[in-house]
């Protein structure tokens, strides 16, 4: 339940990111000091080339990143059923720097000027379109997991009756025992396509969120299968078939 801290702090973050590049990039304005600083800092040049398709990405991916943050504080505040487990203060530290660093990359792909005060001209790519099918398409099918998860701690009227895990059924539960860390991976990569594939910055991302993931569902899967003898054995841990 402290992973609501996380999205807490995400979506107020993200989204005064997303403000302030929406209004650099819409009304001409400049990004505020710090933050071309602090873009300064991790290595963005301002006299990179500016290209149109690359600030349109990026703003773009920074929206789909709040309204990730968005969906996933809802689910912890309305839709999932927590036990009593603990968080080490060490993963709780780093969960908090990490949603205001992932904010802070989407930021850092795009050159400090701006534009140089130009309003941005909106040019909808193919992989714009596919990058943001594809959230749409993973999203659906974790919050339909993480709902599969919750409903088994609740009765018929959704009073919670119980804390203790049970086998899950239904949709990509059929195919591996953590399909809600799956489709956070295919979330990560379908920014990665909407960003233009080619950047390698968000792929270093990536990689991290599936090793993360990865992690976290073969030590999931362990617990299912020491704990529940007749667990399905077709079930992989995280990528189905894998």
């Amino acid at each position: 339940r402290w992973f609501t801290h996380f999205y807490v702090v995400s979506v107020l973050w993200n989204g005064f990111l997303l403000i302030c590049l929406f209004r650099a990039e819409f009304l001409g304005e400049s990004l505020p000091s710090w933050i071309q600083n602090m873009q300064h800092a991790l290595g963005r040049d301002s006299q990179s080339k500016d290209t149109g398709n690359e600030h349109f990405s990026a703003l773009l991916v920074l929206l789909l990143l709040w309204l990730h943050s968005c969906r996933r504080l809802a689910e912890c505040l309305w839709t999932s059923v927590f036990s009593d487990g603990v968080i080490h203060i060490v993963h709780y530290c780093f969960g908090l720097g990490y949603y205001i660093a992932v904010g802070s990359t989407v930021l850092c792909q795009v050159p400090t000027n701006v534009r140089n005060g130009k309003k941005l001209s909106v040019q909808i790519c193919w992989y714009h379109i596919i990058g943001v099918t594809m959230y749409i398409w993973a999203s659906l099918h974790q919050h339909r997991c993480l709902a599969i998860l919750a409903n088994l701690r609740k009765s018929r009227s959704g009073k919670v009756v119980s804390l203790s895990h049970s086998v899950p059924f239904g949709d990509w539960f059929e195919s591996v025992s953590c399909p809600h860390y799956f489709a956070e991976l295919l979330i990560y990569v379908s920014m990665a396509i909407t960003l233009g594939i080619h950047n390698v910055t968000w792929w270093c991302v990536v990689m991290y969120v599936l090793f993360n993931q990865a992690l976290a569902a073969v030590l999931c899967h362990e617990f299912y299968q020491k704990n529940f003898s007749s667990y399905p054995k077709h079930r992989k841990a995280f990528i189905p078939l894998v």
